[in-house]
């Protein structure tokens, strides 16, 4: 009779086959010996896969931006006497005028604190485009024969000019050769008050309106950018810009098309400054009534 075994000699299970491999191993190397190593895998022939680490040297060409490189301007300063001509364009000329020293300084000192006790000043309240009501960050008070609205605001007419004012818009018109008949004066009592960005562009004021700013007090610096292009979309990165350290005693004119092609601001400053006065002495015409429907 033939046993099973004699009968499949070659027949035995895979995992008897393995557990007797571990066990040969274990009697031969100890129980250190760790299991035999896979066999590598062939990479012959193998194409690299492009863009990979192992793809080879690869080349790069250069192509030109399709917008030029744009550098954004270096804000300059204006701090000598003299007249400039600061952007000439399709509106016209933009024109300024700088006096240091205008005063002199006893009777700037004197001027100073006559107009800080004496003029009527009080924080006037703005509204912005959606209706909302916001204190100015300075206090003003405003002079002449006419109202005058801004920021959706209205200062009523003030005929009764304060004798210091009415010296100083004679001194000042002919100098410029310029007549004024309204003055908007601003008191920035320190560092922290200030005026945003604007251009005084109001109907009452005239196409090409100019406008004599007079300082007194702390120096404070006078800033302003150019409009953009329409394309620009109000953006302003790339405007021309400028500053102006006003003085006590200091003298500007804005002239031409300053009003339509720039604006200008007197920012917050965060160290310590004094009250400032600045007096803007302007030409103002009364508004056009609204046609009835």
């Amino acid at each position: 009779m033939v046993s099973h075994r004699d009968r499949y000699p070659s027949v035995r299970p895979s995992h008897l086959n393995c557990m007797s491999d571990k066990r040969q191993r274990a009697r031969v190397q100890g129980s250190w010996a760790k299991p035999g190593a896979k066999p590598a895998s062939s990479v012959a022939g193998r194409q690299p896969t492009p863009g990979s680490w192992n793809a080879g040297p690869r080349t790069y060409e250069f192509h030109q931006p399709a917008d030029p490189v744009r550098v954004i301007p270096v804000e300059k300063a204006i701090e000598e006497a003299g007249d400039y001509e600061i952007s000439k364009g399709p509106t016209g000329v933009s024109r300024l005028r700088l006096l240091p020293g205008f005063l002199p300084l006893e009777e700037a000192d004197w001027m100073f604190a006559t107009l800080l006790a004496e003029l009527p000043w009080s924080q006037k309240t703005n509204y912005g485009t959606m209706g909302e009501a916001y204190d100015e960050p300075r206090l003003t008070c405003w002079y002449g024969e006419l109202p005058y609205t801004y920021s959706h605001s209205t200062m009523q007419a003030n005929p009764q000019w304060h004798p210091v004012l009415i010296t100083l818009r004679q001194a000042i018109e002919q100098e410029t050769s310029h007549t004024f008949n309204s003055l908007l004066c601003n008191l920035y009592r320190d560092g922290k008050d200030s005026i945003a960005w604007h251009s005084d562009d109001e109907a009452s004021l005239g196409p090409h309106p100019s406008i004599a700013s007079l300082s007194l007090g702390d120096t404070r610096v006078f800033s302003l950018r150019k409009k953009p292009p329409l394309e620009e979309k109000g953006d302003y990165t790339y405007a021309e810009k400028l500053r102006i350290p006003l003085s006590h005693g200091t003298l500007l004119i804005m002239e031409g098309c300053t009003q339509e092609d720039w604006q200008h601001q007197v920012a917050k400053e965060y160290h310590d400054r004094g009250p400032r006065i600045n007096l803007t002495f302007r030409t103002i015409y009364p508004e056009p009534h609204p046609s009835r429907r």
